[in-house]
């Protein structure tokens, strides 16, 4: 049965540009696609956010970049939490598939490693 379930992942970009913010979006999105087996059309929607000190470019130009254009696409800000990962771009994606919760894979990428074992916002 195909059921929306969402993915997670995180990546931290070099710098506050527009080319480091749009290189590292893409980086991770084609490691999740890839990690996933994702095709275009079983994403519904991508969330993106990015810690405060990312503002030169919004993530989803990455996603319209790779094609993504019947994919709803929405960016936001992270809560500036004292002593959060900086530089952080993080993205859940919504896709319809018929796999299970666990068989789902989370990409998390450069400094972003190990927000999910320290839990932080992953």
């Amino acid at each position: 049965m195909t059921l929306c379930r969402g993915i997670r992942g995180a990546i931290t970009a070099e710098a506050n540009t527009r080319e480091a913010i749009v290189d590292a979006t893409t980086e991770l999105l084609q490691a999740l696609v890839k990690a996933n087996d994702l095709e275009p059309s079983s994403i519904a929607a991508a969330f993106f956010t990015t810690t405060q000190d990312l503002n030169a470019e919004f993530p989803a130009l990455a996603a319209r970049k790779m094609g993504w254009t019947n994919v709803a696409l929405m960016c936001a800000h992270e809560m500036a939490v004292p002593d959060g990962l900086p530089m952080c771009i993080r993205v859940m994606l919504l896709v319809n598939t018929d796999k299970r919760p666990e068989e789902l894979v989370p990409v998390y990428l450069k400094g972003a490693k190990n927000l999910r074992s320290r839990g932080m916002g992953s």
